[in-house]
């Protein structure tokens, strides 16, 4: 994903990070492509979970802040490219892009190994209501605003399924499409009808 992100989006930069832990291969495969030197500009701290999970954003917020640390001296003065996996609501991303900043990073351009999501799971993954999916509200230049970085760019859907091996109609990509393989109303309608049960 990082090697295609870097064909569709390569930029000249001093160096690559990773969101680590879960874009640390793309990273790695964007910087490979780009032959931008990959460093570890942030550390993670493995003992705060998910942040894009927890209920409110002040929770967020304060996780992001125990969650990652900056390495100064990666950063200072450098143009940066940092390697997401995906945005969901955007906000541990802006605090991320603050926190490079604040580290002395010259310039901060953001990559995206995924396509943005614009539409929530059914299917298992715990994404949010549309309403709250950052990337059905805002065009990409309004998300680069938000995040207060100097680029942003997104691999494409056709990106992604290149990127991995696949027979046609193999993988789903609702997420990214809003293409729902089964009629979304009769999942939503059984996903409904388990909460009532729970509740009762």
């Amino acid at each position: 994903m990082g090697k295609i992100l870097a064909l569709e989006s390569g930029l000249d930069a001093d160096i690559v990070i990773a969101v680590p832990d879960s874009s640390n291969t793309a990273a790695i495969g964007y910087s490979r492509r780009t032959e931008v030197k990959f460093e570890l500009g942030l550390i993670r701290n493995h003992y705060v979970g998910r942040t894009f999970i927890h209920p409110s954003q002040n929770m967020r917020d304060f996780n992001v802040r125990i969650k990652f640390n900056t390495v100064k001296g990666v950063l200072e003065g450098r143009k940066v490219i940092v390697v997401e996996d995906s945005i969901v609501r955007g906000t541990t991303l802006r605090q991320l892009v603050r926190l490079i900043r604040q580290s002395g990073a010259k310039e901060v351009h953001v990559r995206v190994s995924s396509p943005p999501i614009i539409s929530p799971c059914y299917y298992g993954m715990d994404f949010p209501s549309k309403k709250e999916l950052i990337a059905n509200n805002m065009s990409i230049e309004e998300i680069r605003q938000f995040l207060e970085c100097d680029s942003l760019a997104y691999l494409s859907v056709q990106g992604l399924l290149d990127s991995v091996s696949h027979e046609e109609g193999g993988y789903c990509t609702a997420c990214f499409t809003g293409d729902y393989p089964i009629p979304i109303e009769k999942k939503i309608g059984k996903f409904q009808h388990e909460n009532d049960k729970a509740c009762d």
